[in-house]
């Protein structure tokens, strides 16, 4: 028997090895204290070369646009900068009279802030961050919650193994109906993304039966909803570092992990926007479908080419519902139709809260970016063909706080409601 010294000592011991696993376990979260997020304004060549010197030197995280090689003159360049090189940023900006505005004093702050120091209720909320464990939970409830209304499928597994399952939301047909296939959640970060893909389903499942545009398009057409494309890279973010974007997979002879998963369709792949460096952000993946997520997708709705008539894909942040073509500045075939579409479910949108968003084809309203899922959809024959950027312009960027999910869903809801009445009067 151990003797009561020996008892003492083996229960400290255990108390200090679970601190130890504590701290291990707390050590593995990137923290952002004193880091912040600028705008700069470049107005002048000189301005852009130099945006572009500095990421070279240091180590900066491009919010907007998504990389070094896209910054122009006279657009916004939104980046993080950590805390260490801040004298140094501020010295160049004076030294160059670059204009420039802070957007967020301390990032660690606003990270804290997005939940607004409410504790996170211990199941599924629609108006909070999920966890994917939640998401998971909710996803398996919901989908046998109404079986006449809503059904779910797995369509393969993320590269960490976790299961992709698409919700199928419509009323029970003996025929084939058309569809609308809708994700979200392709860059990790982007949390009010995956937010409204569950507002959705809740939305669609509590108001058919009462909303009258919501019963005919689920009578009529189905809706496939992904809830979180990139389930790794948004666990990742939710347990490690807030500010990931990429999948993460690993490649062979690169240290640097995951790919962008809106870089990895095969449309223009890794021409325009893009990189061939696995450690960038905007790293297109070692073959267009490297990315297992991109490929199940692919897969599933290659399977269901003949039925979908609309593709919609959810990220954040900017406020745009962009369409074809990013790849090239050329317009689509389809581009007057798609722009009107696009600009009646933006005033759709903007009639709740007064929200604004701009409309148009995504090189010429951002910047060219090859290899996105609306490119692929659109040249595939998915006519209706929709990227949204969500809340807000800046202020929060990723970080939007809980406070704003339901309006940003809510608004949302009336935009995705429009093109979806739309497609279902002008099936093709």
């Amino acid at each position: 028997m151990l003797s009561r010294g020996e008892i003492s000592f083996t229960s400290n011991m255990k108390v200090l090895l679970l601190l130890g696993l504590v701290a291990v376990a707390l050590a593995d979260i990137t923290r952002f204290e004193g880091e912040k997020v600028f705008r700069l304004k470049p107005v002048v060549d000189e301005h852009v070369t130099l945006i572009k010197e500095l990421a070279k030197s240091i180590e900066v995280d491009f919010w907007r646009p998504e990389s070094a090689e896209l910054v122009t003159i006279d657009i916004d360049v939104d980046i993080r900068v950590p805390a260490m090189y801040l004298d140094m940023v501020y010295t160049i900006l004076q030294q160059h009279d670059m204009e420039h505005d802070v957007l967020i004093e301390d990032l660690q702050a606003a990270v804290d802030g997005q939940s607004e120091n409410k504790p996170s209720p211990r199941t599924h909320s629609y108006t909070k961050y999920n966890t994917w464990d939640k998401i998971q939970t909710w996803i398996a409830s919901i989908s046998s919650s109404n079986p006449s209304l809503i059904s779910k499928q797995v369509i393969g597994n993320t590269y960490e193994g976790r299961p992709m399952t698409v919700l199928k939301l419509g009323k029970a047909s003996s025929s084939t109906k058309p569809a609308i296939f809708m994700d979200c959640g392709i860059h990790a970060r982007e949390w009010i993304s995956p937010a409204f893909c569950q507002w959705f389903v809740k939305e669609a499942l509590s108001t058919y039966g009462s909303d009258s545009q919501m019963t005919s398009l689920l009578d009529q057409m189905d809706v496939f909803v992904l809830p979180v494309f990139n389930i790794d890279g948004y666990d990742f973010t939710h347990n490690s570092n807030r500010m990931w974007r990429k999948t993460r997979s690993r490649k062979s002879g690169s240290n640097c992990i995951g790919a962008d998963p809106n870089r990895n369709w095969n449309a223009g792949w890794c021409t325009a926007g893009a990189s061939s460096n696995p450690c960038s952000d905007i790293f297109c993946g070692s073959k267009a479908e490297s990315e297992i997520e991109v490929k199940n997708v692919a897969d599933f709705i290659r399977r269901n080419k003949s039925i979908i008539k609309a593709y919609i894909t959810v990220h954040s942040y900017s406020q745009l519902l962009l369409f074809p073509y990013s790849y090239t500045f050329d317009l689509a075939a389809d581009h007057s139709e798609l722009l009107k579409v696009a600009e009646k479910a933006s005033e759709a949108l903007r009639s709740l809260y007064g929200t604004k968003y701009t409309s148009g084809p995504g090189a010429a309203t951002i910047y060219p970016a090859a290899g996105g899922s609306d490119d692929w959809a659109y040249d595939l024959g998915v006519k209706y063909s929709y990227t949204f950027e969500l809340r807000d312009t800046g202020r929060y960027g990723f970080l939007l706080p809980e406070s704003q999910i339901k309006p940003t869903c809510e608004e949302t809801m009336l935009a995705v409601k429009y093109i979806a009445a739309y497609v279902q009067k002008n099936l093709y």
